[in-house]
């Protein structure tokens, strides 16, 4: 029989949530430079008064990049786990999960020109 859920065990997955959280910041430098573009991005917006349109790109561009890079980041240790030893095709896995977060870093890049830019020579 499959234990419902409850409250408290609700509560308690955001504590692993966090510690996910905390543990790929403290570990990943990629992540740590997300953490400060992040930074950056809030501020910008707010200092560009930028539309609720253009909060919802960023938004959901930052969000982009966050979930990507975790996805990453939780790849590379199951794939180190399951392959300490080196292997082409755990090579190649990590490699493709990167390349995934750099497409989402790019086109988060893209859309933050596209709305700043304008912005900043205007």
């Amino acid at each position: 029989m499959i234990p419902r859920r409850n409250l408290t065990s609700f509560i308690a997955a955001f504590g692993f949530a966090a510690k996910g959280l905390a543990e790929a910041i403290r570990t990943q430098f990629n992540i740590r430079f997300h953490f400060v573009a992040t930074l950056v991005a809030i501020g910008m917006g707010f200092y560009f008064s930028i539309s609720v349109t253009e909060w919802c790109f960023i938004i959901f561009a930052i969000a982009i990049v966050w979930i990507a890079e975790l996805l990453n980041t939780a790849l590379e240790y199951i794939t180190d786990f399951v392959s300490p030893e080196y292997n082409d095709i755990a090579g190649k896995v990590k490699d493709i999960a990167a390349s995934a977060a750099l497409v989402a870093a790019i086109a988060s890049a893209v859309i933050g020109l596209i709305i700043f830019i304008p912005k900043m020579i205007g």
